[in-house]
């Protein structure tokens, strides 16, 4: 389990990105989800030893990370929302560079271990092309082998699915789902759909402090019987966000849809609606007084 207790970390500008951090992630895929800015970033990196918080304390099983980051480092697979490759080189020879350095001497077993990362990958056909020459999922997908090198117990990978299409968007998400089995996997990103898919947990972080915690399918059913929803104009520029029942506003089919959480029907033309866990994020971030952008599309 990685139990993180209280950080906080405030940048030399000023800038507090960490306000008393405080999760218990178990094994499994853990989300962190959050409206750009939020401080998700900030909290991985701090996770990964690469900043020291202000104050608090991070434990991985009994290896006290802040004491002892050498030794959480030899556990972890991280990565970050963007990391570059050599030019020139090829996936085969790069990612066994990569185990070397992860500690993988022996040869045959290094060999083994790529050969069965670039199969997991999907990248098997395409080892002997330079990465720099992969396209963006490709090289998303390079970087999660680089991550599972020397089967870590506590993975952490920041916005792993931007930019991709669909099918490389599935084929991450199962490589994903597969090694959280036996790991902790920390999985930030902007897309609701993949926390729903993927997560047991998980926690919505907004101005560097933890807003909401939990199962996503126990604190969705909160919205059961609350969640209303209704088409408006066609204007979307005419959104009512700032009405203090909405929760979000965004065009389907061309035209605007509302949706709100009350308790009973807020206004003409509202419907009641089955929650999602994009509506509680919403509706988390509107009781606090913040709007995602996500929410106007």
């Amino acid at each position: 389990m990685l139990e993180i207790n209280s950080i906080n970390k405030t940048y030399a500008n000023g800038v507090k990105v960490l306000n008393d951090i405080s999760l218990n992630l178990p094994k499994g895929m853990y989300g962190l989800l959050g409206p750009n800015g939020a401080g998700k970033s900030s909290l991985m990196r701090t996770i990964a030893t690469i900043q020291a918080p202000d104050s608090g304390s991070i434990h991985f099983g009994d290896i006290d990370v802040l004491a002892s980051p050498q030794t959480l480092r030899s556990q972890l697979g991280y990565l970050p929302q963007d990391f570059g490759v050599y030019p020139g080189i090829a996936a085969t020879p790069l990612l066994n560079h990569f185990a070397v350095m992860k500690g993988l001497t022996d040869k045959k077993i290094r060999e083994a271990a790529v050969y069965q990362l670039l199969e997991m990958t999907n990248l098997l056909e395409h080892a002997d092309k330079p990465v720099s020459s992969y396209s963006g999922g490709m090289q998303r997908r390079f970087g999660i082998a680089i991550a599972l090198l020397g089967n870590p117990k506590l993975i952490i990978v920041d916005e792993p699915t931007a930019g991709l299409d669909l099918a490389e968007r599935y084929t991450f998400n199962s490589v994903l789902a597969e090694v959280s089995q036996n790991a902790v996997v920390l999985l930030s990103t902007h897309l609701v759909e993949d926390i729903a898919d993927l997560c047991q947990n998980f926690a919505v972080i907004a101005k560097g402090k933890v807003l909401l915690e939990g199962s996503p399918q126990k604190l969705t059913q909160t919205l059961n019987g609350k969640l209303w929803q209704r088409h408006g104009n066609n204007n979307p520029c005419s959104s009512t966000l700032n009405s203090p029942r909405i929760i979000s506003t965004r065009l389907m089919a061309g035209k605007k849809l509302e949706q709100a959480v009350a308790d009973e029907c807020p206004g003409n033309g509202f419907i009641t609606v089955e929650p999602s866990l994009q509506a509680l994020y919403f509706h988390t971030l509107s009781i606090h007084g913040l709007h995602s952008s996500q929410s106007q599309i």
